[in-house]
């Protein structure tokens, strides 16, 4: 009789642990979610090539995986990968670190590149870093797709963007020297709810999703 009220007591203990005392996670609500194929970026073979490579390295730079081109490795660089970061309400992430003065007391967060060869982007042959802009366009579709407060004060509208309806697409430059070009030309995305939103960066190898969530 004592072992069997014995072992009641344990199972019980175990449930109790198991529903009351781990946590539960709250569930993830998705806004938005949006993908573009790196293979699609162009129809010439080797530009696609450099667009998918400027890519992968401003993800890298995002990530924190590369810092410098003497830590550049292209093997890892083009690893399938996953990466997130949160923005806070109120919070701002820029694309790159020339940003307009009304976004400098609540920025948080850039890409961390600025496009150039002594980072170890490439040149197509007509810009150095060409690809970039597409990774911005997705983010910034993303993002007005979740309701966030997107602003590229520059269009993309002299060339199309493969996946990337025109209206989203984001012309992204970074010219030493002259901030008020890189101002311009840049992407602005805040959080303008009341809970933290959460960017989701998924890389299968071809293909490249961002996801929104709060």
């Amino acid at each position: 009789m004592f072992a069997s009220v014995l072992s009641s007591v344990l199972i019980f203990s175990l449930i109790s642990l198991n529903t009351i005392g781990v946590p539960v996670s709250e569930p993830k609500t998705v806004l938005s979610s949006r993908s573009i194929s790196l293979e699609q970026r162009q129809p010439d073979r080797y530009i696609n090539s450099v667009f998918k490579d400027n890519i992968l390295l401003n993800m890298a730079y995002l990530r924190g995986s590369v810092t410098s081109k003497e830590n550049l490795s292209w093997d890892e660089v083009r690893k399938p990968f996953e990466y997130e970061f949160v923005l806070e309400p109120g919070q701002t992430f820029a694309y790159h670190d020339d940003v307009l003065g009304s976004y400098q007391g609540s920025l948080v967060k850039t890409t961390r590149a600025h496009f150039n060869g002594s980072e170890g982007f490439k040149s197509d042959g007509y810009l150095m870093g060409d690809g970039v802009c597409h990774l911005a366009s997705v983010i910034n579709y993303a993002a007005k797709d979740a309701g966030l407060d997107s602003y590229a004060p520059s269009n993309h509208n002299f060339a199309a963007i493969n996946e990337v309806p025109k209206e989203y697409g984001v012309a992204i430059y970074n010219m030493p020297g002259n901030r008020a070009v890189g101002e311009r030309q840049n992407l602005y995305i805040t959080n303008n709810f009341d809970s933290k939103v959460t960017f989701r960066f998924d890389f299968d190898g071809d293909n490249l999703k961002v996801e929104v969530y709060r």
